[in-house]
């Protein structure tokens, strides 16, 4: 055993992430509070990003520093989740046009899909401007991107 937080696991192209919900993740009708899903979904984009090898610490560090903003968050909500309930994060790098990264997400519990994310994150410079990502970068996340039709 390892004191060490996980950083889920990949299946194929598909990165999952195991999270409970805990009593401050509800609202007062025990349900998870809808602005919740958007912090559980940055956790699965960024546990993705680590283990492909790409942590944002490392992007703010570099020579020349980048960080990603989110310009499109698009939920579907399908189903509540409830307290103590053990849920997964699935995120799909879907694909990398210019300084966009296009990510597909679903929250699911068990069989049953309960969110549904489309998000496109933007390279930045620190400055706020767009940037392509460093070649460095798509080498590392290409091996996960969907297939070209």
């Amino acid at each position: 055993m390892t004191d060490r937080p996980t950083a889920g696991r990949f299946e194929g192209r598909e990165h999952r992430l195991p999270v409970r919900v805990y009593y401050e993740d509800t609202d007062f009708t025990g349900l998870v509070y809808h602005g919740n899903y958007v912090r559980y979904l940055e956790r699965g984009r960024s546990d993705c990003l680590r283990l492909m090898g790409i942590g944002h610490a490392e992007l703010l560090d570099g020579d020349r520093p980048m960080a990603f903003v989110v310009s499109t968050l698009a939920l579907t909500f399908l189903k509540p989740a409830r307290i103590d309930e053990e849920l997964v994060v699935r995120t799909f790098y879907d694909r990398v046009k210019g300084p966009r990264l296009h990510i597909s997400q679903i929250i699911s519990r068990g069989d049953d899909d309960l969110c549904r994310a489309e998000v496109v994150v933007v390279c930045i410079h620190m400055d706020g401007r767009p940037r392509r990502p460093t070649r460095q970068l798509i080498e590392k996340v290409t091996p996960w991107l969907a297939p070209e039709a």
